[in-house]
């Protein structure tokens, strides 16, 4: 089991760490020395936090049982051109969600996160532009409840979307905003120790079924649906397909202690041992310096990576990253 872990196959760690970790200041300098695809810095202030602290922010659990699975849905490729890049971003500029980079705050709730992202980005693609919202993080995390795992502990993906298809999700932006019907309700967490750590706290807010936002909207009457939800197939160009036809999907995968020092090129695991798994938003790809890459949004803040983005190794299946993608269909 180990071996299989170190060979960085699966998407999905919940609770293994190999060893102790080095401290971030060791884990830069060691990356940085290596003169790999990718280049470290300290996102976390190493005088506040160790990798270990940041365990609690990798919430994907271990499906052991396969309660999230989703039916797997594959495209036909034939005829199918693929561009060397694609940027969701630009490709459809009218969707100002897919430009926003959220924050989970202390709690493992990227699997929340990185679902509702990538719904809110759907709805307003397949409605051409008319229909802009930000679905709730805070409605997802906090009422799934077991379905979708353990709220600020770790949850499921795949679980998200199903909930989205059978339960709908009300509206709600960013801590401390009146947007929409259940803004979040976790403030962010500081990576350079002025706010609370974000190894701190966690507990798992309570089910609302009322707008605490705008309180101008009915709970009942403001849920968005999903259509269908799926597993896509783990073929990059089934990822790329889906992307292109339908827009940003979320992923998975296995975040090691070298990961949250990201700060430029295509990252690729090169040194620390597994802090957990995290969920995040996949929003098109490219090439750099000759090196495939997924753009991929995280939900740790601006102040994170390259404002908040991060570039990963396509292709070879890094750290689980085209093993975990999931999706779904809005009903407009």
């Amino acid at each position: 089991f180990l071996v299989f872990i170190i060979l960085c196959t699966p998407a999905v760690i919940d609770g293994f760490t190999l060893a102790k970790e080095a401290n971030f200041n060791v884990i830069v300098k060691t990356v940085n020395q290596m003169n790999t695809t990718w280049r470290a810095a300290l996102n976390f202030d190493p005088d506040h936090y160790s990798p270990e602290d940041l365990r609690g922010l990798c919430g994907v659990k271990e499906d052991l049982y396969g309660f999230s699975k989703l039916p797997t849905s594959y495209h036909n490729l034939e005829g199918i051109q693929i561009p060397k890049e694609f940027d969701s971003r630009t490709q459809w500029p009218n969707c100002p969600s897919i430009t926003y980079i959220r924050d989970q705050g202390s709690c493992g709730s990227c699997w929340a996160f990185g679902a509702v992202e990538a719904m809110s980005d759907r709805i307003c693609i397949r409605s051409n532009g008319k229909v802009k919202v930000e679905i709730s993080a805070e409605d997802l995390l906090t009422c799934c409840g077991f379905e979708c795992g353990d709220g600020c502990n770790g949850g499921f993906p795949g679980s998200a979307w199903k909930y989205w298809t059978n339960d709908g999700l009300v509206s709600g932006g960013l801590y401390n905003s009146k947007v929409g019907c259940l803004p979040y309700q976790i403030s962010p967490c500081e990576h350079h120790g002025q706010r609370p750590k974000c190894s701190e706290g966690g507990s798992t807010p309570g089910c609302v079924s009322k707008c605490l936002g705008n309180t101008s909207i009915s709970y009942n009457n403001d849920k968005h649906y999903g259509l269908s939800s799926y597993s896509v197939g783990s073929d990059p160009t089934q990822i790329q397909t889906e992307i292109m036809t339908h827009g940003p999907v979320e992923g998975a995968f296995t975040v090691y202690a070298d990961f949250p020092t990201y700060k430029s090129g295509v990252y690729q695991h090169v040194s620390g041992g597994v802090l957990g798994g995290h969920a995040i938003r996949i929003l098109g790809w490219g090439t750099e310096n000759g090196t495939p890459y997924w753009l991929v949004a995280n939900s740790w803040n601006t102040d994170w990576g390259d404002k908040g983005y991060f570039k990963i190794l396509r292709g070879n299946d890094e750290c689980g990253i085209e093993s975990s993608v999931v999706a779904g269909i809005p009903k407009i």
